[in-house]
């Protein structure tokens, strides 16, 4: 099927509202990029620092924070500002990097690189984020010299709209063509999924952050398409942590209760040697833990997940009082986190909803015997249930440990002594590229496990020089396999 008769089978189940929104802010973004893309490295530099700066100071992020959390309901003020620095990581990023003319050269294999927009971007926005993924996005779209284009969230809608807003302020401030940045429903047109699948379709490329249907749809749009997997974030605590417990405890608490938990990079699960498990839950109460009772526990459950297993909405990003107040119980106002035993063992199946992906401010605790193997088990087993392909965390000193985890998880970022949910999509403490895409690789079901950058919103087009011949003797190639008398001529 042709793309001009697959967006007419897609138009089919639009309005023509709907439609026109489409269609207008295609062709003004397809406009403006085809401007913008001739524009200097000095000046297009400059133009992401201007739309930063319009979301990223104190009070404005301040206001959209405030406005986010009335609209949608979702998250915690507090922690949600700090989230402000992410798109100062992102500029940080963009601003070292080159994205027009030669990006690269390597004299020694005759190869120049050359730097391409890739077009009008689709990017798909959370309830949980509104501010801060328009923000990284657009920085690292105009990096490359792209357009780009936001279908928020229905229960964001006006939060995504003054962000970008703000960003077009920003644009024209510097002469920008203010329709590099756009987002749909701030007219006549209902925002809800045909619309963003209809985009997806439109435009050149997808970015997809958010639940995994979000992402299927991103995929099937038959758009090039950036999407994330899901997030079941697991640390590993072996016995070298016992002398530093309490600060493991405190990574967890700052990662835990980051927006309420709603980030998928936050802690769900922490596995346990059985030597400093008691210690180790003692010193997450001491953190700001609240332990369940076992009665709590089936209560908390109920609230969390229907009889299928299907996470309840009304659980996300939560603070701790309110999910024990849904589950018909109070806990002090003091306590930061819910903390659950998880119920199997490395011997037994994982199919346990505390092994599940939480996305609020209550994480499952898990026991593990005997070697350090047997975490690596547990690991796996919790990721057959969900999250493979996005991350571990481990607290550890034994460097073997360590390289034995990186060796068998199948994750795309594994963070060493850091709270997860502050480090995984990148930190000003680390190396990981700044981002709020974390792809989770073939794992899960995506098409990077990197964390979704600059190099993946631009092309790039490679210049090859012949250079002195570069080839082996078949000894060398094959080795102990190489046979002389099979390359005689019969």
């Amino acid at each position: 099927m042709s793309r001009m008769n697959s967006m007419e089978e897609i138009y089919k189940k639009l309005d023509q509202d709907q439609i026109n929104e489409i269609e207008e802010k295609f062709a003004k973004a397809d406009a403006a990029q085809k401007i913008f893309e001739l524009w200097s490295q000095e000046d297009v530099d400059r133009a992401i620092r201007a739309i930063a700066w319009k979301v990223a100071n104190k009070r404005t992020f301040r206001e959209l924070v405030e406005m986010s959390i009335e609209e949608s309901k979702l998250g915690d003020p507090v922690s949600r500002e700090n989230k402000r620095f992410k798109i100062r990581g992102v500029l940080r990023d963009a601003l070292r990097q080159k994205s027009v003319g030669i990006i690269e050269e390597i004299p020694e294999k005759g190869i120049v690189k050359y730097a391409k927009p890739v077009g009008v971007i689709a990017c798909v926005v959370p309830a949980t984020n509104p501010d801060l993924t328009p923000a990284g996005n657009s920085i690292y779209a105009l990096k490359a010299r792209n357009a780009i284009i936001f279908s928020p969230h229905p229960r964001a809608v006006k939060t995504g709209g003054r962000t970008i807003e703000l960003m077009r302020e920003g644009l024209r401030e510097v002469g920008a063509p203010e329709d590099l940045i756009q987002i749909l429903g701030q007219g006549k047109a209902k925002v809800n999924k045909a619309l963003s699948e209809a985009l997806n379709s439109k435009c050149d490329l997808v970015i997809a952050t958010g639940g995994q249907g979000v992402v299927r749809r991103a995929y099937s749009s038959g758009t090039p398409a950036y999407g994330v997997g899901a997030g079941n974030s697991t640390m590993v605590w072996d016995e070298t942590a016992k002398d530093e417990l309490a600060q493991a405890a405190i990574n967890t608490m700052l990662s835990k209760t980051s927006d309420y938990g709603s980030g998928c990079s936050a802690d769900g699960n922490i596995i346990i040697q059985e030597s400093i498990f008691e210690d180790a839950v003692s010193a997450l109460e001491a953190a700001g833990g609240y332990l369940l009772s076992e009665k709590e526990q089936e209560a908390v459950k109920k609230v969390m997940w229907d009889k299928d297993c299907h996470r309840l909405s009304d659980s996300v990003a939560q603070s701790p009082q309110k999910m024990a107040e849904l589950a018909g119980f109070s806990i002090p106002e003091d306590r930061k986190f819910l903390v659950a035993r998880g119920t199997g063992s490395y011997t037994e199946s994982y199919e346990d909803v505390w092994c599940r992906e939480k996305l609020t401010t209550l994480l499952a605790v898990h026991k593990y015997k005997g070697e350090f193997k047997n975490a690596i088990e547990i690991v796996k087993a919790i990721h057959e249930v969900g999250g493979k392909g996005h991350s571990v965390g481990i607290y550890s000193y034994n460097e073997e440990n360590i390289h034995a985890l990186a060796l068998n998880a199948q994750v795309g970022r594994i963070m060493v002594r850091q709270p997860q949910s502050k480090a995984n999509a990148g930190a000003f403490t680390n190396g990981m590229p700044m981002t709020s895409s974390i792809g989770c690789g073939t794992w899960g079901g995506n098409a990077t496990s990197e964390n979704v950058n600059l190099k993946h919103y631009m092309n790039i087009t490679w210049v090859s020089k012949e250079i002195p011949e570069d080839r082996p003797s078949d000894e060398e190639l094959f080795g102990e396999f190489y046979n002389e008398e099979l390359e005689k001529d019969i």
